[in-house]
């Protein structure tokens, strides 16, 4: 046997130099290496034996799905309620002490008076149309909701009543007396019902909702108005064939107000009212459809700043709650028997105490 280089005394050789390669890795490839990127056999890197990627299945997607869904449904909710909250401070604390208070939507039987002022946008040429001040009450709809209960009552705006304090009048000058305190004092001596909320709808902030919304489709007759005066007297003009269109924020809030119908003369209060019951109509179906949900936040933080009123966040919630899960009842109008003269020499509408009863015992049962 041969010795040992070193034992032999013959010098040693140094072992060959070796070059190492890396090869880059390719920007398609499944697997990983090392440094954390999965190997190219679809296993786990080498240093995290044991972890594989999980295959995306039908029951993940809709896992990460449902999260998605619940997030913006959360997201919507918290918008809403701040919202809720920022506008509830624009309620007086005499129309606060008017109200009674009771009912808890969507758990116990609840009366929401809604009020819309007819005050005017600024900027208006309108012969004498009242921009700032008290204005009149230009739509009254009252609304029992909650506990199984979902009935609507419209009140005629030129109906003439006994005003607290100021006598024979028409029923929409209440709030033109005083504000939203009087209006509910006078509804609740003329009908014997105790309003429990408060709605006052904001028309300058209207529109944004029915937009915010992406509009509504309207169906009903031919419309042709000029509210304020119409374009040439800085007002808005509205022009509506027969039939089903789909209107924005601005013409919503025109066909609400719509009194003289140049397209149908004959036409009166009660044609306005079943009018503005087919915008909220319209609203409802627009906020159960696919199309709102995906503006649900917009939506969620709009609605609030179209109305005022006395219930905060959470009330408010649940009134729009049980407004959604209900039906859509016909609305009862006061129906007048004739023309009254008012000690002014203005004319207003009688309605008979006959026919109050029968309306309001209706209004409570439904």
């Amino acid at each position: 046997m041969s010795e040992p280089p070193e034992r032999s005394g013959r010098p040693l050789k140094e072992p060959p130099a070796y070059t190492k390669y890396r090869a880059r890795p390719r920007l398609l490839d499944r697997g990983g290496d090392a440094f954390g990127r999965l190997r190219r056999d679809g296993r786990a890197p080498l240093d995290q034996p044991g972890r594989r990627r999980r295959p995306i299945t039908w029951r993940r997607a809709l896992k990460w799905v449902a999260v998605g869904v619940a997030s913006w449904i959360a997201l919507s909710l918290v918008l809403f309620l701040v919202s809720a909250q920022i506008q509830r401070a624009k309620v007086d604390d005499a129309a606060r002490s008017a109200l009674a208070g009771g009912g808890t939507p969507p758990f116990t039987p609840t009366t929401v008076l809604f009020l819309g002022s007819d005050q005017r946008t600024a900027g208006t040429r309108e012969p004498g149309a009242s921009t700032s001040g008290p204005s009149r009450s230009d739509s009254i709809l009252l609304m029992r909701i909650g506990g199984g209960h979902n009935a609507r009552l419209s009140i005629p705006r030129d109906t003439v009543v006994d005003i607290p304090g100021h006598g024979r009048s028409k029923i929409n000058a209440a709030y033109a007396f005083g504000g939203p305190a009087l209006a509910v004092q006078t509804i609740e001596h003329y009908l014997g019902v105790d309003v429990d909320h408060l709605v006052e709808v904001s028309f300058g902030n209207f529109p944004q909702l029915i937009d915010a919304m992406g509009g509504v489709t309207y169906q009903g007759g031919c419309v042709v108005s000029k509210i304020n005066g119409g374009f040439k007297n800085g007002g808005f003009t509205l022009r509506l064939k027969a039939g089903k269109t789909h209107i924005d924020g601005k013409q919503a809030l025109a066909l609400a107000r719509t009194r003289k119908n140049l397209c149908n003369p004959r036409e009166t209060d009660l044609t306005r009212a079943r009018r503005q019951q087919k915008i909220f109509s319209a609203m409802k179906h627009r906020m159960l459809s696919p199309f709102t949900f995906i503006r649900l936040p917009w939506v969620a933080w709009s609605a609030p700043k179209a109305i005022h009123s006395d219930m905060g966040g959470p009330s408010l919630l649940g009134l729009v709650s049980a407004l959604g899960v209900s039906g859509s009842p016909p609305t009862r109008v006061l129906r007048p028997d004739g023309n009254v003269t008012l000690p002014d020499g203005g004319q207003g509408l009688h309605v008979s105490d006959a026919e109050v009863r029968r309306k309001v015992q209706a209004f409570l049962r439904g």
